[in-house]
Formats: C-alpha cells, sequence, structure tokens
C-alpha cells in the first residue's frame, strides 16, 4: 500500500476498474451504517453523505494527478540518466549536440503536449507504473510529511484491523449465543442483552466473545509473521458473497416495508449522531490509498475522472438504498452495529440458511482480509524505520515487527466492541488524514514540483477538474476544521457523563 514502485499487473478495461473501486469502497463500512444513520436522522444522514461524497471524489482526482505528476518525473529522471551515460560515454565532453539537445528537450516541454505525441512520444504524464501512495509521499513530502504520512497511514491500519479483529467475534456471539436457547431465532428480535447475560451454561456473553477473539487471533494472527497475497479466486468469492449479502438485505427489508411491517420511525435529524455518522462515512468511501493498484492497470484512462464520478453516484445511491430500507424496516432501538446480524431472526427470514449466511457473513468476508492488512501494517512499519542500506536482524524483521502490529488491534479488541465507535473514530481520525489532508497536500506539492521541473507551460493532462488552488485549501480547511470538530464533540461528551 505504502511502498514503492510495483508491478502494474495484468491490464483491465475502464469497466472493470470500476467495479474494482466499487468493491473496494463498499465493505465493512456498509454494514455499520445503518445504525450510524438512525442515530443522526434521515436529513442530516443524507446531506452528509451527499456531501462526503462529493468531497471523497475530489480527493481521489487529487491522488489520480499525482500519480500521473509522479509517473511524469520518473519519466525525466530516466531521460536525464539516460542523458548524462551518454555524455559520460563521448570522449568530447560538452559538444554542441549536448546544448542543441537541451535546447530542443527545454522547446518540447513548452509546446502543446498533443503535437509531441505527433511526433511519436509517449505523453510523460501518461500513468503507466504504478506507484504507491507512500512513494509519491517521499517524492513530493519533505521528511516530516513522510513520518507524518507514515504515522496516519499505520493509525488507520491498526483501527482496521481493531474493527476487523472486533466485527467477527461480535457476529460468532450474537448467532451463538442466546438467553432462551434458540440460537437460529434470537439474535436480532429486539431483545437488548448485557455482556453479563448467560450464553452457555455460567459463559457469559463477554467471555464468549473473548474466546471467540482468542480463536481469531491464534487462527489469522501467525499470517502476520509471513507473507500473503491476495489472489484472484480470493477477490472473486469474497465480492460474490459481498454482493448476495448486500442485495439479500434490502430486498428482504423492502418486502418486509411493502408487508407494512415495518417498524422504523426514524427522526429527521438528531445532532448528537453526527460524530459517529460523519466518522462512518468517511471510512465507508475510504479508497485513496488504493488508488495506484485499481487505476494504474486500467487500460484507456482518457476519462478515468469521470469514470470515478460514475462509481461514486453509484455508491451513493447504494448506501442510500441500504441505510433508508433499514432504517423504516427496523426500530431505530433495534439496529445493530452489524446490520447483517438484524436478519437473523425468524420473523424476518424463515429459511435457517439465510440467517446463518447473513449472520456469518461478516465471519467470511473479513477474515479473508485480515491478514492482508496484517501484513500491509507490518510493511509500512518497516519502511519508516528502514535507512538506506540498512537491514533488520532477524529478530526484529521476523518476531517485533509481526508482534507491534498484531497485538495493539487485538488488545482493543479485547476492551471494547462498540464497532460504530471503532469505525467513526477510525474514520473521524485516521480516516481524515488519508481521505482529505493527505490528497489535499500530494496535490498542492505535485503542482509546485511539476512546474519546477517542466515549466509553468506544461499540462497534466490527469490534472483534477479541481484545478483551482481554491479547492485545496478548501479541503485541508475542512479537514483540520473536522478534527477539531470530533475532538470536542468527544470532550464534550465524556464531560457530560
Amino acid at each position: 500500500m505504502a511502498g514503492g514502485i510495483t508491478d502494474t499487473g495484468e491490464l483491465y478495461s475502464p469497466y472493470v476498474g470500476l467495479v474494482y473501486m466499487f468493491n473496494l469502497i463498499v465493505g465493512t463500512g456498509a454494514l455499520t451504517m445503518p445504525k450510524a444513520f438512525a442515530a443522526a436522522g434521515w436529513l442530516i444522514s443524507l446531506v452528509l453523505l451527499l456531501f462526503l461524497g462529493f468531497m471523497s471524489y475530489m480527493t481521489t482526482t487529487f491522488v489520480v494527478e499525482a500519480m500521473a505528476a509522479a509517473n511524469a518525473q520518473l519519466r525525466w529522471k530516466r531521460m536525464e540518466k539516460r542523458k548524462d551515460d551518454e555524455d559520460e560515454d563521448s570522449s568530447s565532453g560538452v559538444s554542441d549536440s549536448d546544448v542543441l539537445l537541451q535546447d530542443g528537450y527545454e522547446r518540447a516541454e513548452t509546446r502543446p503536449i498533443l503535437s509531441v505525441q505527433r511526433r511519436g512520444s509517449a505523453n510523460i504524464f501518461e500513468i503507466t507504473e504504478r506507484v504507491e501512495m507512500g512513494q509519491m509521499a517521499s517524492m513530493f513530502f519533505n521528511k516530516v510529511g513522510v513520518n507524518l504520512f507514515y504515522f496516519c497511514i499505520i493509525i488507520y491500519l491498526y483501527g482496521d484491523l481493531a474493527i476487523y479483529a472486533a466485527a467477527v467475534p461480535v457476529s460468532l456471539m450474537q448467532v451463538t449465543c442466546s438467553v432462551t436457547g434458540n440460537h437460529s431465532c434470537s439474535v436480532g428480535d429486539g431483545t437488548k442483552y448485557n455482556d453479563t447475560d448467560k450464553c452457555w451454561g455460567p459463559i457469559r456473553r463477554i467471555d464468549a466473545y473473548r474466546l471467540y477473539l482468542a480463536a481469531f487471533t491464534l487462527l489469522l494472527g501467525p499470517f502476520t509473521f509471513f507473507n500473503v497475497q491476495k489472489t484472484k479466486y480470493l477477490q472473486i468469492m469474497t465480492s460474490l458473497m459481498r454482493w448476495i449479502a448486500f442485495i439479500l438485505m434490502i430486498i428482504l427489508a423492502l418486502i418486509r416495508i411493502g408487508r407494512g411491517q415495518a417498524e422504523g420511525h426514524p427522526s429527521m435529524a438528531q445532532l448528537s449522531g453526527i460524530r459517529n455518522l460523519f466518522g462512518v462515512c468517511v471510512y465507508s468511501f475510504m479508497c485513496q490509498h488504493s488508488l495506484p493498484s485499481l487505476i494504474t492497470p486500467i487500460s484507456k484512462k482518457k476519462h478515468v475522472n469521470k469514470l470515478v464520478l460514475l462509481d461514486y453516484i453509484l455508491i451513493l445511491a447504494f448506501y442510500s438504498l441500504l441505510s433508508f430500507t433499514a432504517i423504516y424496516c427496523f426500530h431505530n432501538d433495534t439496529l445493530m452495529d452489524m446490520y447483517t446480524l438484524n436478519f437473523t431472526n425468524c420473523e424476518i427470514i424463515s429459511v435457517a440458511f439465510i440467517r446463518y449466511f447473513l449472520g456469518l457473513f461478516p465471519v467470511f468476508t473479513i477474515s479473508t482480509n485480515f491478514p492482508i492488512i496484517a501484513v500491509t501494517l507490518r510493511n509500512n512499519w518497516k519502511t519508516l524505520f528502514h535507512r538506506e542500506g540498512g537491514t533488520y536482524p532477524w529478530v526484529v524483521d521476523r518476531i517485533v515487527f509481526p508482534a507491534i502490529t498484531l497485538i495493539p488491534p487485538v488488545l482493543v479488541a479485547f476492551c471494547t466492541h462498540d464497532l460504530e465507535s471503532l469505525v467513526g473514530i477510525t474514520g473521524a481520525y485516521a480516516g481524515n488524514g488519508i481521505q482529505y489532508l493527505i490528497p489535499a497536500f500530494l496535490a498542492y506539492c505535485s503542482r509546485k514540483d511539476t512546474q519546477l521541473v517542466f515549466g509553468s507551460g506544461t499540462v497534466n493532462k490527469h490534472l483534477s477538474p479541481f484545478r483551482h488552488t481554491f479547492w485545496i485549501v478548501f479541503v485541508l480547511i475542512w479537514g483540520f476544521s473536522c478534527f477539531v470538530f470530533v475532538t470536542a464533540n468527544i470532550v464534550l461528551s465524556e464531560s457530560k457523563l
């Protein structure tokens, strides 16, 4: 995720890239959105969802622009190196032909891009090499900026792992624990359970949760100590399961509403729910850190910004449909942190297989992603402390880095299984930095570097539609304001308690 230049991979069409981006964005965050919608009110939720979707699209175009600028700089450096090598091979030193070559190169940079292409040269801003965000930060930021970038992405990945580590045991606990003894029909029936309620005999619900957490850690934790690659078939399987689950939930909720069995009476606005809703929405639109992996293999990138816009429109419509059917189908107080658990009640669906499939859906999909995110975080730690030419001792490389990757999120999950708060805090802080602040700084610094290297007349073919400096300033002000708002809201909430 935050490494350097990696293999582009097999090329695919723009529409396949659109599907991949949709699958990346629509994930765990969507399952916590219905409860956040209900807590904040339908009007505030809809307005905030639309606004944050627009902001996320804007910063996505900033990252694409920075990727193009990074590709241009890499090409320019190779051209310079090739020219230096040719100069070294020449015994005549600096000749008139070198001066002419440099003069010709400078003229080419001031000539319109299309005219350069007609002469047979590839567009210097074409995105053909996958340059990860960490490499872009190293190219465009100073040392402090690079360290802040890695700090932000590491915190975000820790939050991601904590959410994953809590979501799987929560789902298992809710499906298997019941005070009535009827495991298949008790979850999602509106009954409010406490952590101290009995699960099996003397085992409390919180004890069952921690047992599942321990089993989850023992089964998937060891993968942190090895390299894990996401396979094509794993992607297909998890994507298929995700689509089946989401479509099932929307259809079942619509059927229940159509039969007049809807219990939801959502309020229009509740300011107290904005904090968590903000974090959930930011988390649910997160894709900026993975854009190099998604955009670079697209074969034709001429209309990439329009395709991304289409993706965001589809995602907004999907989130709205999922959340509105949820808040009108179920009473606000009965909506679960993990929305799939609302469909494990016999009154909602009588088919036991579907109840178990939806109830255990997060177990299957999240479990496949946990090792991949863990390995990514471990590699970011290694990159942050790496020194040029240096190597790590075996114990540090194979034991220390995996341990500091795995232990903190498991401890967080051990202390709390409040998924809405975990998603909200992760999105409101680390997600805020990755989705707003880092892309804005990348766009600003890459534009300055491009003008410095290629001259003010050079046009980046992937320049963001939001090219005016006003938009960068607006995103930065918004991002910093969100930090202040969320922190103040947390402090005020704690002081009232």
